[in-house]
């Protein structure tokens, strides 16, 4: 996959696109993607997917922070596996998006971008207020000689979204949300000093600091993880809550107990891998019975993770 952005400039050659942010990647877009590839098959034409670095909704809204499936580097990482030719990112601005759908195939796909093809998701809009529908795409299109073409929705009864796999998330449904993503959701961050109340119980904790703030927080809760550090993969098992047996106040904590681990890991960036959900947060009357439950929760883990690695070998 190529990638085109303001620092790499290129003339374009005529393109068979389609255009949408793409939060995620899921299998929606994949099946998206698989039909502009098998249209530019048939054309003789090389394929294209024009995304933008920045949420629109951002670009017009300053205080506008969008909770994301993944930031923009790993939007691109994840674009390249599905085998399209070239990513156009194209910086949205408010002249854009005042631009009607007209005016902005015309300008931008057409006199800018050389799309000679148009595949549009079959519930996408675009241009000043969305107020056109596939009809008046296809209008303009025949007009500027364009060809539009309506995609096709992914088979079966499940609706994919990028938000319906956020608010999966939200709520605590990893499994399910790794499924309609095509991969397990991943947070990353770095190690900060914490208050060490895990070594006390038996069970040593790395405290999360995330540095991709603009992510989906999972619901609260204990889950089984996969923990990638300095390219080591080792089993884990992960908390998101307020710590409420401890008293934490309302700071939300993100820590990590590493499985056949022994070592510093003071100011390192590790990746969390989700497996699966398998409890939500409580309070416990005391630290003992914390730490029975904590116990509990590493045989839990361990048979979830051994039932994974089952699944996927």
């Amino acid at each position: 996959m190529q990638l085109v952005d303001k620092t790499n400039k290129i003339e374009l050659p005529s393109l068979v696109a389609t255009i949408g942010f793409f939060d995620g990647v899921h299998t929606g877009h994949r099946y998206l993607i698989d039909q502009v590839k098998e249209e530019a098959a048939k054309r003789g034409l090389p394929s294209a997917v024009i995304t933008f670095p920045v949420h629109p909704r951002k670009v017009l809204q300053k205080d506008y922070q969008p909770a994301l499936l993944c930031g923009y580097d790993e939007k691109i990482e994840r674009l390249a596996t599905t085998g399209i030719d070239y990513c156009i990112c194209l910086d949205f601005t408010v002249e854009i998006s005042q631009m009607s759908a007209k005016r902005f195939m015309q300008n931008i796909l057409k006199e800018k971008l050389n799309v000679d093809s148009l595949v549009i998701g079959y519930d996408h809009r675009f241009g000043h207020n969305r107020e056109d529908d596939f009809s008046d795409y296809e209008r303009y299109g025949s007009e500027i000689k364009m060809q539009v073409i309506e995609a096709k929705a992914l088979p079966g009864l499940e609706h994919v979204s990028s938000s319906r796999i956020r608010k999966l998330l939200a709520e605590g449904y990893i499994r399910k949300a790794g499924k309609l993503l095509s991969y397990n959701y991943t947070i990353s961050g770095k190690i900060v000093e914490g208050f060490k109340v895990g070594r006390t119980i038996g069970f040593p904790t790395a405290n999360i600091q995330i540095w991709e703030t603009y992510k989906v927080v999972p619901a609260f809760g204990i889950y089984a993880v996969y923990v990638h550090v300095e390219g080591v993969k080792y089993d884990g098992m992960l908390y998101i809550g307020k710590r409420p047996t401890l008293h934490n106040g309302d700071n939300i904590s993100i820590e990590v107990n590493l499985f056949d681990f022994d070592g510093d890991l003071y100011n390192k960036t590790l990746t969390a891998e989700f497996l699966d959900f398998v409890r939500p947060d409580e309070k416990f009357s005391d630290i003992a019975t914390l730490k029975d439950q904590i116990s509990r929760d590493k045989e839990t883990v361990i048979k979830v993770i051994e039932n994974y690695k089952g699944l996927n070998t």
